[in-house]
């Protein structure tokens, strides 16, 4: 009686094994199912968090190295940064291009209403009410997001997967400030 006991208590049998490795694959699987159908959307901020990192780069590059840093959007889906170097006609200082990966374009989504800033959503690069925005974008030593003239450029920027409306992201600039916002799209308001 005592030799059943002891080895009873021993370990598991084969059958509480496979009842627990069937428990396992079916939390696997369900795991798996959800993670594809967030795939997209952690694409998408993935994009809108790059671009917001530019952004933000370019803004503090010009103020800590007292430079103007001009910023260039490249469709489909890239960003590029220059610092424009002192003494005036010194060469520019161009950095590569930084691309969004997983597909994330800049892109607009048809009944997706613009950004609660209203800077406009005529095209997925929105910068001082002109589609694409102007030749010349860059941050000021002051912080300040100006164009050529030196004037105050508001804007957006709209990134997201093509053909996936749920995937719809924003990064808004404020030229007087240089103020850099993210925006998602939950489905029926932007959220920050």
């Amino acid at each position: 009686m005592q030799e059943w006991h002891r080895r009873k208590s021993a370990g598991f049998s084969i059958v509480e094994m496979l009842v627990i490795i069937l428990i396992l694959m079916i939390v696997a699987a369900m795991a798996i199912i959800q993670i594809r159908g967030q795939l997209p959307l952690m694409r998408a901020n993935a994009a809108m968090n790059r671009a917001v990192a530019q952004m933000r780069t370019a803004r503090e590059m010009a103020v800590a190295q007292r430079r103007e840093v001009q910023v260039f959007f490249l469709p489909p889906d890239q960003i590029q940064l220059q610092r424009l170097n002192q003494p005036a006609g010194a060469p520019p200082t161009t950095f590569p291009p930084v691309p969004f990966e997983g597909g994330a374009q800049f892109v607009v989504f048809a009944g997706v209403p613009d950004t609660p800033s209203a800077f406009g959503n005529a095209s997925a690069i929105v910068f001082g009410g002109v589609t694409g925005g102007p030749p010349i974008m860059k941050f000021r030593s002051d912080g300040r997001f100006v164009d050529a003239a030196g004037q105050p450029l508001n804007g957006s920027v709209f990134v997201g997967l093509p053909g996936h409306a749920q995937t719809a992201r924003a990064v808004t600039v404020l030229g007087a400030t240089g103020r850099v916002r993210p925006y998602r799209w939950t489905g029926s308001v932007w959220a920050e």
